[in-house]
């Protein structure tokens, strides 16, 4: 049963399971959803990916230190959990709900696609194990890479339950569409516990603060799953598709290659499509495109989407991409 506001009605039963791929999304995309699930009498527990240990220009006003090592970085990921217990323990969540999984901060694209098997059964066997009622992931659209390869993760661990629990998106970083299929919005006690528990990651306030705070005062929204594309949506420049890669994964695998060597053909309205075996019974596949140059910038321009009908025969009407 549904309430007004688009979300289950919650009680005694509901079990909540929330994918953070780093300690605060808890609190920016789920802290009223958190306190309404607990106010039920639900049961939450948070799936920490990585512990935001890769978080550099932070720890180095904190730290007042330029060069930060391996020991430094295991010690400011400690300091991040540490953050998150506390920031859990304002929205009434047990220090035992949290269970981390310890994956590399910056390295959950290269865990799917180097490692997915692996990552999807640590995934499945996590969600297995706490058997939620619904699941809120990061989104497919979400520009940081953490995030958009946590949605994935988490649909292709979803894929081998025969009756797999609701599972809604948060954006966090970027715009998305505006479809959202239910907007959590709290009481003033709530509103204050949400401001407590990111006071608590103070870490990550001290350089952001306004931006986190404009975070997490906007209303949350969670969204079901669009649709899955039928092409592309990139239509990458020429010259740089030397240092492009394409990247496809699903319940079957992943498969790579440079832009200029993937199996891609244009329809007639310049649209690429990706032409590669089908996967069966309809389970989701997705693809990413990524830049291979090193930059700074750690947010995707390209990132992922969802793809329908992919088949080793696009059609007639589509030519070889060269």
């Amino acid at each position: 049963m549904s309430t007004a506001d688009g979300l289950p009605a919650f009680s005694a039963l509901t079990r909540l399971l929330v994918v953070a791929p780093h300690p605060d999304d808890e609190t920016i995309a789920t802290g009223l959803l958190i306190q309404q699930v607990r106010a039920a009498g639900g049961e939450v527990r948070i799936l920490l990916l990585t512990e935001g240990d890769n978080n550099p220009w932070p720890q180095r006003w904190l730290e007042r230190r330029l060069s930060i090592r391996a020991a430094d970085r295991r010690r400011w990921g400690l300091r991040r959990r540490a953050e998150m217990a506390q920031a859990l323990a304002c929205l009434g969540v047990p220090a035992q709900a949290l269970q981390p999984l310890g994956w590399p901060d910056l390295g959950v694209t290269d865990a799917l696609l180097r490692a997915g098997h692996a990552s999807v059964s640590a995934l499945a066997a996590a969600i297995d194990e706490f058997n939620p009622s619904l699941v809120v992931a990061p989104a497919l659209a979400d520009c940081h890479p953490d995030h958009a390869a946590a949605h994935v993760l988490v649909r292709l661990a979803l894929t081998a339950r025969g009756d797999p629990p609701l599972l809604l998106n948060y954006l966090v970083h970027g715009h998305g569409e505006d479809d959202a299929a239910g907007e959590v919005r709290g009481t003033a006690r709530q509103l204050a516990c949400k401001r407590a528990a990111l006071a608590a990651h103070r870490s990550q306030m001290a350089l952001s603060s306004r931006r986190m705070l404009r975070l997490a005062d906007r209303p949350e929204r969670h969204a079901g799953l669009p649709p899955p594309l039928t092409a592309l949506p990139w239509l990458p420049p020429f010259w740089l598709q030397p240092w492009l890669r394409l990247s496809v994964v699903g319940p079957a695998g992943a498969r790579s290659w440079r832009w200029r060597d993937a199996p891609l053909q244009r329809d007639r309205a310049g649209r690429f499509h990706l032409a590669v075996p089908a996967e069966a019974g309809g389970e989701p596949c997705f693809v990413h495109l990524a830049l291979t140059l090193r930059s700074p910038w750690i947010f995707d321009h390209w990132g992922w989407c969802e793809l329908s009908g992919l088949a080793g025969n696009p059609g007639p009407a589509l030519a070889r991409a060269v």
